[in-house]
């Protein structure tokens, strides 16, 4: 990878990371930054880590010719199958990374934050299968919407925390996983998104690029080259877009587009179109774009969609979106929905409510015939079923 994408030494991407924490957490993420470059990369940990991918994820995910979406926009429509992976979206690629770290620094209980309750679903069942406590921080009304998740969390033997302060999104979510970390620096916080101190975007990029790696590899198989024409994906803190994006990103010609939840409008103060409401700012130990008021306090962010309710952005795809690189398409709650029965109802496939911003760009831009177009499913929609249902009989 070129140097212009790659981490600096302290972590940055251009004007974007660094490590910007409580004195009280600069030996953990000192700890962090010396040691995760040596672990990960050595042989032990790739053929500990590969082997999970393989026999208990079932990676390689399936890279799946939308037939009739592909007839319906006039292109050549791809979707990467992370909805099929172990649990049911990408976020088991970088929990799988994280608790094979966190045990080579000898840590003996995990801590995590999640929205949509997939990144908790993930870390509960890594926790599970390495026998580690996990306590998961998770805002009070995602709870309320993401029931199913919190059950099979709990099911896994995790404990779950509610955040109760401010939106009780994720955003409050993490807020109080880093305090529990302040107040518990012995054990291993394990984030889920490419947002955070360095090394934890850099991290979860080299995790979850297996989805970008296989990409190459099957794309080859089925058009005769390694790479598309577009890659699209939704991004909140980012994980599943950096993913998608990874092994393309020296690859100019590769359009990159990010698919961000504007809720009910870009407007409508009821938003987390981060990169089009966004100034540069700090948020949860990192430089980069946030949604906040000119003295500096965060505005409340709006989804529909649990994992993509955030008021920040990923230090790379803050980096990405200011060059160039990427391309920012605002999708509403509307359009997500709209998005999510037509891919349903086409393919036979349920995605996840973030997922459903990356299908609705299909509606916003037009391709060629000839281009070929992969879009990120990044998870399975059962977790949204209830909001589903309801747009179903909305009009009952």
């Amino acid at each position: 990878m070129s140097e212009k994408y790659k981490v600096s030494e302290d972590g940055y991407y251009g004007e974007f990371g660094g490590a910007w924490v409580p004195e009280m957490l600069y030996k953990n993420v000192e700890e962090l930054q010396n040691n995760y470059i040596q672990i990960i990369e050595s042989a032990e940990f790739q053929d500990e880590f590969r082997s999970l991918l393989s026999e208990y994820c079932g990676r390689p995910t399936p890279l799946t010719f939308a037939k009739r979406m592909s007839e319906k926009y006039n292109t050549q429509i791809f979707l990467k199958r992370e909805d099929l992976n172990h649990t049911g979206s990408h976020k088991l690629n970088n929990a799988i990374g994280q608790i094979l770290l966190a045990k080579r620094l000898g840590k003996k209980r995990i801590i995590a934050e999640t929205g949509a309750g997939q990144h908790g679903v993930a870390t509960a069942t890594v926790c599970a299968l390495m026998n580690i406590p996990c306590i998961v921080y998770m805002g009070e009304v995602d709870i309320a919407r993401q029931q199913p998740n919190v059950k099979r969390m709990e099911m896994l033997g995790a404990e779950v925390r509610p955040a109760l302060s401010g939106s009780r999104t994720l955003k409050d979510a993490t807020n109080e996983a880093i305090r529990h970390w302040i107040a518990n620096p012995e054990d291993y916080y394990l984030i889920g998104s490419a947002i955070g101190f360095h090394p934890y975007p850099d991290m979860v990029a080299k995790f979850q690029s297996i989805i970008s790696e296989e990409m190459r590899v099957q794309l080859k198989t089925k058009t005769g080259k390694e790479t598309p024409d577009v890659v699209i994906a939704c991004v909140g803190g980012g994980s599943n877009a950096v993913g998608a994006f990874y092994h393309f990103l020296d690859d100019e010609p590769v359009q990159l587009i990010e698919a961000e939840a504007a809720g009910l409008g870009i407007d409508s103060g009821k938003s987390a179109a981060t990169s089009i409401l966004g100034t540069e700012g700090i948020i949860h130990g990192c430089r980069t774009l946030l949604m906040q008021t000119e003295d500096g306090q965060i505005v409340e962010p709006h989804s529909i969609s649990a994992g993509l309710d955030y008021p920040g952005i990923g230090p790379l795809h803050a980096h990405l979106i200011k060059t160039g690189r990427a391309k920012v398409v605002p999708v509403t709650d509307a359009q997500a929905l709209e998005a999510a029965f037509i891919l349903t109802r086409t393919e036979g496939i349920i995605p996840a409510l973030e997922s459903s911003h990356a299908l609705a760009v299909l509606e916003q831009v037009t391709f060629k015939p000839t281009d070929v177009v992969v879009v990120n499913i990044s998870g399975r929609g059962d977790k949204d079923m209830d909001t589903y249902i309801k747009a179903m009989h909305a009009n009952d």
